[in-house]
């Protein structure tokens, strides 16, 4: 028997054991293969360790996602954390090829993937407040995020929290330089129930003031002390 004479849901079956790559030569074989590849119930989950492989075309991002990671481990991860003030011209330019590669991942995710469950970030340190809100306020299923070595989040996020994720059950910003103890306090006052995971953050020198949280997440609205809508 032809492979593609099986039925779908063992073609599904037989690809859920395959890696995103291999799927993805599979699926490039014949028509019928590349329907079970396009299939978004064959993407609950998805695991990214480089800024290459979300420019890649093997994967779906679509509405049966639940669980997504993004870890990055890359010497490049230094050279993104450092402060914008204290880096050189060759280190801006290097940053600036990928500035916006996972932000712009991300607005993809909230627009195909409102059921998501769990995110986890490590070593985005270009991904902002901005991103990060429009995740907690797009993906209102969300009950985990997970946040390492982000520099680019402020308080801004933690302010957002009770705001827009009512579900969200664990909270953590770990090696987050440019949270705070009291947005953190606030956050735990606020959402009494959250499990909240700040591993050295608050201790760590920040880049910029909390005062200075954007103010442009929701144009044309008014906002608050950390760019939130007033009540």
């Amino acid at each position: 028997m032809h492979i593609t004479q099986l039925n779908r849901e063992c073609l599904l079956h037989l690809f859920s054991f395959l890696d995103k790559d291999s799927r993805w030569c599979l699926g490039q074989t014949c028509h019928s293969l590349l329907d079970v590849f396009q299939d978004p119930s064959l993407w609950p989950l998805l695991n990214f360790s480089s800024l290459s492989e979300l420019t890649k075309k093997n994967y779906i991002l679509g509405p049966a996602l639940k669980h997504l990671s993004f870890c990055w481990y890359s010497s490049r991860v230094k050279i993104c954390n450092i402060e914008d003030w204290d880096k050189t011209a060759l280190q801006r330019s290097m940053c600036s090829r990928h500035l916006n590669t996972v932000s712009d991942f991300l607005m993809a995710v909230c627009e195909r993937c409102p059921n998501l469950h769990s995110l986890t970030l490590s070593g985005c340190a270009h991904v902002a407040d901005e991103n990060l809100i429009k995740i907690l306020s797009s993906c209102s299923q969300l009950k985990s995020l997970k946040l390492e070595n982000c520099s680019g989040m402020t308080d801004g996020t933690l302010a957002a929290v009770p705001v827009f994720a009512g579900r969200l059950q664990i909270l953590h910003v770990n090696f987050c330089r440019n949270v705070t103890q009291r947005g953190l306090r606030q956050l735990q006052e606020r959402r009494p129930g959250l499990v909240i995971q700040a591993i050295r953050s608050a201790d760590m020198i920040a880049d910029r003031l909390p005062e200075k949280v954007i103010q442009r997440i929701l144009p044309g609205r008014k906002t608050s002390y950390y760019g939130i809508p007033s009540a």
